[in-house]
C-alpha cells in the first residue's frame, strides 16, 4: 500500500514540478528579452522548455509508472538541463531549470538524490566561474549569483519532504476508506441478519413446528391436520412475501430520503386505494437513518391499510434543526394509546413496537397521538447533531 501511495504521490508532484519549472524558466527567459540585444538564445530556450515539458507531461500521463524508474527519468532530465545550458549560455533561465531538475530528483529519489544535487551544484558553480571570468561584476551581485546553484538542493529537499508527506496522507486516506468500507459491510450484514431474524426466520420457525406436528395428527386427527396444513401453506406464503419485501428494500435506494418517502407513499396509495397527501422537503440524512425511517413509513402505512379504515393519509418529512421529522397522519378509527408503548406488544400490536425500536436504532424517538374515532398521528424525530442528546428539540 505504501508503494502504491508513493507512486501516486510522486506522479502527481512530478507533474506539478514540471509545470512550475517550465513557468519559472520561461518567465526568467522572457524577462531577458528586455535586457539583451540577441534574442535568438532567449526564444530558443522558451521553445526548448515548452517542447520538453509537453513531452515529459505527455509521457508521465500515459505511463505514470515511469516514476518507479528514476535513473532513466533523471538521465533524460539531466540531458535536458545540459541542453538548456547550451542554448541559454548560462543565463538565469538555466539556473531556474536546474533548480526544477533538483526538485524532480527529490520527488523521485527523496533525500537519496543528494549526489544529483551535488552534480547540479558543481555544474552551476562552473558556469558561474566562467561567467565571472568574462565580466567584472560588483561584489553584491557576485554573492547573489553564487547562491544560484544551491537552489537545486533546496528545491530538491522541499520536493522530497512534500512527497513523503503526500505519500503518508494518501496511505492514511486509503486505510480510512478501507476501514469505512469494512465497517459499512459489517453493518449491512448485521442489518440483513436482523431483518431476516425479525421476519423470515420467525415465520419459517413457526412453519417448521407446524410441519413436525402433521404426521402424528394425520393418523389421530385428520381434520385438525388439514387445518394445520393450511396454516403451513399460509406461513410459507408469508415467509416468501417477507423475503420478497426484504429483497425489494435491499434494492431500494434511500440515499435521497425525500424522494424515497414520496415514492413509497404514492406506491402504497396506488395499491391500497387510499388517497395520500405527501409533503417533503430535501433533507441530508445518513443512509442508516434513511433506511430506518423508510421502514417505519412502510409499517405505519401498512397499519393504516390493515386497521385504520382511513379515508385520507398525510405524510410529511421536514427539517427540524438540528434534525428531521417524519409524520404520518390518518383520519381513521384511531385507538387508545397506552402510557407505556411496550404494553402494545401484549395487545398484539407488534408493528408499533417494531417502529419504536427502529426509531431508537436511528437515534430518534417515536411518538403516537391517537384517540378512538379521531385518527392516528405517528411522528418520528431524529436529531442529526451527534453532540445533542436523543430526543432534544
Amino acid at each position: 500500500m505504501v508503494g502504491v501511495g508513493r507512486e501516486v504521490a510522486a506522479a502527481a508532484l512530478a507533474r506539478a514540478v514540471l509545470i512550475g519549472r517550465a513557468a519559472a524558466t520561461m518567465t526568467a527567459a522572457a524577462a531577458g528579452l528586455l535586457l539583451v540585444h540577441d534574442r535568438v538564445p532567449v526564444i530558443s530556450v522558451i521553445a526548448l522548455v515548452t517542447v520538453a515539458t509537453a513531452a515529459q507531461l505527455a509521457a508521465l500521463g500515459r505511463w505514470p509508472g515511469l516514476v518507479t524508474r528514476p535513473v532513466a527519468v533523471l538521465a533524460v532530465d539531466s540531458a535536458l538541463v545540459l541542453a538548456v545550458l547550451a542554448v541559454s549560455h548560462g543565463s538565469v533561465a538555466y539556473f531556474c531549470y536546474a533548480a526544477g531538475a533538483g526538485a524532480v530528483a527529490g520527488v523521485l529519489l527523496g533525500l537519496r538524490a543528494l549526489p544529483v544535487w551535488v552534480v547540479h551544484a558543481a555544474v552551476g558553480y562552473a558556469v558561474i566561474a566562467a561567467m565571472l571570468r568574462r565580466t567584472e561584476a560588483p561584489l553584491d551581485i557576485v554573492a547573489f549569483v553564487v547562491a544560484f546553484p544551491m537552489a537545486s538542493a533546496l528545491a530538491g529537499t522541499g520536493a522530497a519532504i512534500a512527497t513523503t508527506v503526500l505519500t503518508h496522507h494518501l496511505v492514511l486516506s486509503t486505510q480510512l476508506v478501507a476501514s469505512a468500507q469494512r465497517s459499512a459491510v459489517a453493518s449491512e450484514r448485521a442489518r440483513l441478519a436482523r431483518e431476516l431474524h425479525d421476519s423470515v426466520t420467525k415465520t419459517l420457525r413457526g412453519v417448521s413446528l407446524a410441519a413436525l406436528a402433521l404426521p402424528s395428527l394425520l393418523r389421530r386427527q385428520p381434520a385438525l391436520a388439514e387445518h394445520l396444513a393450511g396454516t403451513v401453506v399460509a406461513g410459507t406464503n408469508t415467509a416468501a412475501q417477507q423475503a420478497r419485501e426484504l429483497l425489494e428494500e435491499m434494492r431500494f435506494d434511500v440515499r435521497d430520503l425525500a424522494a424515497s418517502v414520496d415514492a413509497l407513499s404514492q406506491a402504497w396509495s396506488a395499491s391500497s386505494g387510499i388517497p395520500v397527501q405527501v409533503s417533503v422537503t430535501p433533507v441530508d440524512a445518513p443512509d442508516a437513518v434513511s433506511y430506518e425511517l423508510t421502514r417505519i413509513l412502510r409499517e405505519a402505512l401498512a397499519n393504516v391499510a390493515r386497521h385504520g379504515r382511513a379515508r385520507r393519509v398525510v405524510v410529511q418529512l421536514s427539517a427540524q434543526s438540528p434534525g428531521l421529522l417524519l409524520a404520518i397522519s390518518d383520519d381513521g378509527v384511531g385507538f387508545t394509546v397506552p402510557t407505556d408503548l411496550s404494553g402494545l406488544q401484549t395487545a398484539g400490536h407488534f408493528g408499533i413496537v417494531g417502529m419504536t425500536e427502529r426509531a431508537r436504532t436511528a437515534g430518534g424517538v417515536l411518538r403516537i397521538a391517537s384517540e378512538p374515532g379521531s385518527g392516528t398521528t405517528i411522528t418520528v424525530y431524529v436529531p442529526l447533531d451527534a453532540h445533542r442528546p436523543v430526543g432534544a428539540r
